[in-house]
This record gives structure tokens, sequence and C-alpha cells, in this order.
């Protein structure tokens, strides 16, 4: 028995977490690959690694997997202090480079010197797609303003399916289900920030994020653009990034009449956060969202407006009514907070009210004799209420 727990002892020295292990990193340098400041590291590796996050078999495992910052030319390193072949028999380690190669694309470099001469032609790289929006940013550290771009990419630009190989790796890093899409899908539309720097009087771009947005059709004649996949990568998480791309993406659907509304695929916690206050800040210049009207309470009005000029949803034009109310109420003021918090009540319990109310009560029971509202029910061809 102590044997065996030598054993298992001696085996568990071999288990790294591979959301450390796993080195992330965008180069515009060669001074870059040496410098750990620019290293991060993956949220999740469960997709590759199993629900643990482990890799057995190393000592010291580092999985270095650094992208040019531009084109995201990929270079994979595995390195390790010792492995466990070298002191125990008949033990293997996981095969940690084909597990990572599952997802990167099959050019990739595997040598650094062949990755740093790839970085010479950074200048040549420029973002796909057209022009939507720019803005800029103003950086402590370097003490300046710095210009960020979104543009909107198509599938059918050249280089574009090769680069998005690259780019969407980054998505089973940093989205807990993350999963490649079908891009030989033409209902897909893709919207990329890029930043704009200069390097010896040239100016080249570095990626900052992207979304992904699909167009389901709506009956008869509508589409309704539902948000996907939204990353913004850690470097430049916390600038303010993801809310410059989603009203961006916002203005640019505002011109096309087909559109009824624009929805998000299972969205996340922190995107929900971030849509409300897009929403809100679009929905301030509303007439019928100024704050006189918003006392007044949630109104057919705002619902048709937010609709027609913002396509945004019934549901989501309450969410931001909510929030735009509440920051105009001094809460403070008794009268005015209890105003407040009654809508709020009224909101909350009104499906509860309907629910136990003589109408509907009186439905239910009429219904399950075989009767409707408005007769008798049909056996056949009757459509459903």
């Amino acid at each position: 028995m102590a044997a065996i727990n030598a054993m298992e002892k001696k085996l568990a020295e071999y288990k790294c977490d591979t959301n450390e292990a796993i080195c992330l990193k965008l180069v515009r340098f060669p001074e870059d690959l040496e410098d750990d400041s620019t290293t991060f590291h993956p949220e999740y590796s469960h997709q590759l690694f199993g629900d643990d996050e482990v890799a057995f078999g190393y000592k010291g495992l580092q999985i270095q997997l650094f992208c040019s910052a531009g084109n995201l030319t990929t270079l994979l390193n595995v390195k390790y202090t010792s492995k466990v072949t070298d002191t125990i028999d008949c033990v293997e380690p996981d095969d940690v480079e084909s597990k990572i190669r599952e997802i990167i694309p099959a050019r990739s470099c595997s040598n650094t010197e062949d990755f740093v001469s790839l970085l010479e032609k950074e200048a040549k790289f420029k973002p796909f797609g057209s022009l939507l929006h720019t803005y800029s940013v103003h950086n402590e550290e370097a003490g300046e303003d710095i210009t960020y771009q979104i543009y909107k990419a198509e599938m059918s630009c050249p280089g574009f399916k090769e680069y998005h190989e690259r780019l969407q790796t980054f998505l089973m890093w940093f989205i807990e289900t993350a999963s490649f899409i079908d891009v030989d899908d033409e209902r897909w539309d893709y919207f990329l920030i890029f930043e704009k720097y200069n390097k010896d009087g040239e100016t080249l771009f570095a990626t900052v994020g992207y979304m992904t947005v699909y167009n389901y059709y709506v009956y008869p004649d509508k589409t309704r653009p539902r948000v996907s996949q939204m990353l913004i990568l850690p470097p430049f998480q916390g600038e303010g990034h993801g809310a410059q791309l989603l009203e961006a993406i916002h203005r640019y659907y505002l011109t096309a009449p087909k559109v009824l509304d624009i929805t998000a695929e299972d969205p996340s916690e922190s995107y929900i956060k971030l849509r409300d206050f897009v929403h809100a800040k679009l929905c301030q210049s509303l007439p019928s969202f100024s704050p006189d009207q918003l006392i007044q309470g949630f109104s057919h009005k705002m619902v048709e407006e937010v609709q027609e000029k913002l396509k945004i949803n019934k549901k989501h034009a309450r969410r931001v009514y909510e929030i735009l109310r509440l920051h105009n109420t001094d809460m403070s003021d008794l009268e005015h907070a209890k105003a407040y918090s009654l809508e709020i009540k009224r909101r909350l319990v009104g499906p509860y009210k309907a629910l136990h109310s003589p109408c509907y009560l009186h439905d239910v029971m009429w219904n399950s004799l075989g009767f409707s509202s408005l007769g008798p029910r049909k056996t056949k061809g009757n459509l459903p209420r």
C-alpha cells in the first residue's frame, strides 16, 4: 500500500494546469517573444483537455501559442523541464501538441526563426472588408490617443477565410461553450476591430476582437440578426471596445429595412451588461425616453419607437426603460423611489396575476371540457389560438 501511495504521489507531480501552461501572445516585434508582460493565458481549456483542465506527463510544461498581431500567423512550441517517461517506465504522457493542432490551422510555424521572418511581412497586412467606424481611445501609459477601426468582412474577401481560421482559435480559450461555425453558410456576417499603429514610418494593424452575427429568416420577408460569438482579446479588454463594436453593428443594421430586430444567442452575463449599456445609450436620444416621458411609465410609444429606429424588441425596450427611469429617479426622494419600486413590482407580479385571474381560470376550465371562448373545439383542422 505504501508503494502504491508513493507511486501516486510521484505521478501527481507530472500533472499540469493547462490554463497556466498555455501561453498566448500577440506579437508585434521580435522582442515581444521574450517579453513575459505581453503573455496572457486562457480562461478555459476543457474542450481539449477535459473538465479537469489538466495535462499529464510533464513538469514545467509550457505550451507557447504565439500569433503575429495583425495576420495572426501562428507559432506553436511545446516546452517542459522533464517528462514522465524519463523516470517511470510504461507510463505515457498526454500528446499535448496533437491536441492543440486539432484546433489551429495546419499551416502553423513550429520554428521561431520562420515566425520572426514572417513578422517582417506584417506591414503588408491590411484589414478585410469595408470600414464601418473609426474611434480613438486615450492610452494613459503611452500618453496618446490610439486609433481603432471596425470593419465588416465577407468570406469572399481574399485571404479572409484563412485569417478567420486562425482568429476563431481564440474562442476555445475564452468562451466556455464555443464552437466553430459553418463558414460556407452565407447568412453569417463578420465584424472585426483593428488597432492602427506605426512602426518605422509605416502604418500597421493589430487584431483587437470580432463578432459573428447570423441572419435568421422571419416570416414573411424580414430577418433577425442574432449575435453568435463576440470576443475582445485580453490585451484590449476594459477599454470600451465591446461597446463600440456592438453600437457600430446596431447602426449598420439600422440601414437595412428588412431587419426586424437584433438579438443574441445564449448571451453571457457580461454580454447582457454590455448590451444594456449600449441600448441605454442609444435610447437616451429618443423622445419617448426623455425624463418627462419616463416618469409616466412604460408605454406603447416606447416600444414602437425603439423597434422602428433602433431595431430593439419589446422585451429589451422594457429593460432599458427601467434602467433609464432609475437613472433619472432621485432615490432619496421617498415618493419618487416608491413610484419606481411599484412600477417594477407591477411588472414582476403581472404574469402571476394573469395566471390566477377569473378569466384565465374560466378559459382553463372551459377548454378542458372541449370548448373555447369562440365556441366548441373542433377535433380536426383547428388552428392553435
